[in-house]
């Protein structure tokens, strides 16, 4: 994998930066992208301090005029583009029965059609290239479903479904598509659970632990990898056997 160049959408903590300090560990150039560009620049520097190479982008996945652009100088500056990771997601948790159209469209527009602009314009360049590893970052609550999250949940259902099309559609050029189901993973966002919920939250996985960013990881690290070059349209949970 070493010389190859990876984009990785969502990039500046958690999940995202671990990718992306995962693969440029392996010698891939990482184009790590955020909504801020400080955010981008600490996983870059990050990335610098272990040796690796990488490049910071401040970049909204909803606009595709911009996702477009960002493609289109990938190629002319570095000659290539091998890995596409979109991780980029939020939440905006509410009933259904009183979420605002702004709340569903928003997640919606971040989570699936942000990872659909990305996949677009890679599509363009593997196919030319004629090879490429495309991984989608879902969620295990697209599996299982999850009370007041309707809107992230159908984004991370949504998911399971273009990975498989796009899959099929890529195939016969050498470009593997496959998602990732993360299950609930030692984040800034579960940090904040309360201990009761946290308990209960514990046995309801098998394992009796939350994931790790760096199980979610080396998942994407094998999926873009060459011994994963016979495997497209799947789905690896990483989930402690939460949901099977």
């Amino acid at each position: 994998m070493r010389g190859q160049v990876a984009l990785v959408t969502g990039a500046s903590r958690g999940i995202g930066q671990a990718i992306s300090l995962k693969l440029a560990a392996e010698g891939v150039f990482v184009v790590a992208t955020a909504t801020s560009e400080a955010g981008a620049e600490a996983t870059v520097a990050a990335i610098v301090a272990e040796g690796g190479a990488a490049q910071a982008v401040k970049l909204d996945v909803t606009n595709s005029s911009e996702v477009e652009a960002l493609f289109k100088r990938i190629v002319s500056e570095r000659g290539r583009l091998d890995i596409l990771v979109n991780n980029a997601g939020i939440t905006k948790d509410g009933l259904m029965m009183r979420m605002k159209d702004n709340d569903w469209d928003a997640v919606i527009d971040t989570n699936l059609k942000g990872s659909f602009n990305c996949m677009r314009e890679a599509s363009k360049i593997m196919t030319k290239a004629r090879y490429g590893r495309v991984v989608n970052i879902s969620s295990v609550v697209g599996e299982m479903g999850n009370p007041g999250q309707a809107n992230y949940c159908a984004s991370k259902a949504g998911l399971f479904g273009l990975t498989k099309s796009a899959a099929r559609e890529l195939a016969k050029r050498n470009i593997t598509v496959n998602a990732v189901a993360p299950g609930f993973i030692e984040t800034d966002m579960t940090a904040l659970l309360p201990e009761k919920g946290r308990e209960t939250l514990l046995h309801s996985i098998p394992m009796e632990r939350l994931g790790s960013v760096d199980d979610v990881a080396y998942a994407v690290h094998f999926l873009v990898s060459p011994q994963a070059g016979y495997i497209t349209g799947q789905v690896l949970s990483v989930n402690g056997g939460m949901y099977m």
